[in-house]
This record gives structure tokens, sequence and C-alpha cells, in this order.
């Protein structure tokens, strides 16, 4: 099994410049969205470190023989997702040495969303860090598989948010995992099994800030073109208002 993939970023309505990053690597079935924060360029700095560093650490591992697993290693998890795991904890330390080196960079961090795939078994790794989302879209039914390291979400599943409330509060983008920062933040990964004509999308939250997941999944269910699909989420993004960067990547499981 194989991914077909189609990204696109957009600097919305309100911003005046694109602090998100993303990557596509069909050839090592690797797919990155990097949301980056801080601010005159800093944001945009780190996104960018992090991508670099992502590619970077799977590429390095490509070629990995699982008969010794690497101490630092969890026995519990996949081969791609130590791999993913372990290159975006090499990200958040790559985007602090940054700040250590340049005070100018102070405060600068990103969220991220990463996604590797395994064709052979048809299995799909994911990796997050803060808010930004991966979706699994099949026979029509939406599904998150990410879940949003921030604070209107764990009011959300305390039960003192609706999702209707969360997506529109003062508080939304109050991360409480991100990369940068002085603590290790704890990376969530999780294996997916695909089936063909599965679609996954990783998205920035100026993506699903201002569209409902049953809003995102009427513009999926639309099918066909991956390109022409991207970027009618985009468009809808910002007939919503656009008050963020947005960035969406599409990858279709063929057989």
């Amino acid at each position: 099994m194989k991914l077909e993939s189609r990204g696109v970023t957009d600097r919305g309505l309100r911003r005046h410049q694109n602090e998100d990053e993303f990557l596509v690597r069909d050839d090592l079935s690797l797919y990155v969205v990097v949301d980056g924060m801080g601010g005159h360029a800093a944001g945009e700095v780190a996104a960018g470190l992090a991508v670099k560093e992502v590619d970077r650490a799977v590429e390095a591992t490509r070629e990995f023989d699982d008969a010794t697993w690497p101490k630092d290693w969890d026995l519990r998890l996949s081969v791609n997702a130590n791999r993913l795991r372990q290159a975006v904890l090499s990200a958040h330390r790559t985007v602090t040495g940054a700040v250590e080196e340049d005070q100018d960079l102070r405060g600068m961090g990103a969220t991220i969303v990463a996604a590797l795939f395994a064709g052979e078994q048809g299995r799909l790794s994911v990796a997050h860090v803060g808010d930004s989302r991966a979706y699994l879209y099949r026979d029509g039914v939406m599904r998150l598989i990410t879940s949003d390291h921030s604070w209107v979400h764990e009011q959300v599943v305390a039960g003192l948010l609706s999702e209707e409330a969360a997506r529109n509060h003062p508080l939304k983008n109050v991360v409480t995992r991100a990369l940068g920062g002085t603590q290790e933040p704890a990376v969530d990964v999780e294996d997916v099994d695909l089936s063909d004509g599965d679609l996954l999308l990783l998205c920035s939250d100026g993506l699903n800030t201002m569209l409902s997941d049953e809003e995102i999944g009427t513009v999926l269910a639309r099918g066909g073109d991956l390109t022409r699909l991207a970027y009618q989420l985009v468009a809808e993004a910002n007939r919503k208002g656009g008050v963020d960067n947005i960035t969406v990547i599409l990858a279709r499981a063929r057989s």
C-alpha cells in the first residue's frame, strides 16, 4: 500500500506572516505539519528548525535494523512510532538549542503533528505535541486521531466547556505542551491501520478553529483530486474568518 499526498499552507486573512511549515516526503512516507509560535519571525524560525530536524532524524533511521533497538526506544511501541517520537524530541532540542544560542529567539516554540507510514504493514504511526491535529476519514466518517494538548481541551474533557464553546474561547490558543521551552514535552504516539481509500488529514489549528469536524468532513466527502480538496479546506477556513495561518496535508491510501 502507498500514500498519495498534497500539502498546502496559507497565511490566512488576519496574520501578517505565515509561521506554519509542512513537509511532504512520499519517498519516506513522512508527513509533518508544524505551527510556529512566538511572533516577530521567531515562530517561523522554530517551525523551520523543527521540520528540518524531523526530516533529518527520520531519514537517518531509514535503514534501521530492528535486531538491536537503541536503549532510549520504548519496547511497547512500533519501530516507526519510536522513530517519530525520537525525531520529535530531537526537534524540541533543536529549537531549545537555537534559543540558548540567540536570546533574540527567546519565547519561540511550535506545535507539531507528524505521520510515518509503513506500506507493507499498512500501518500509520502518528506523533504530536500541542494542538496541531491528525484526522482519519474513512467511509464518510471523521475520526480525530490526536488529542489536543491545550487548556480548552482539558476543560472539554473535564466537562466544563462544550466543543463549540472551546472553538470560540479566548484562550483556545493556549497549549499545555510544545516544542521549545525548558521542559521536554511528552510526545503522544499512536499506530493506526489503514485501508484502501482511507484519507489522512494533518492540519494546524488554523483549520479546525475555523471549521468543525463535521464541516471538514463535508469537504472531504466531495472526494476526487487531493489538491482541489486541500485548497477547498483552506478556502472554507478563510471564508469563516481565516484568523490564523492554515496548513493542510492530505494523504490517500492506495493498494
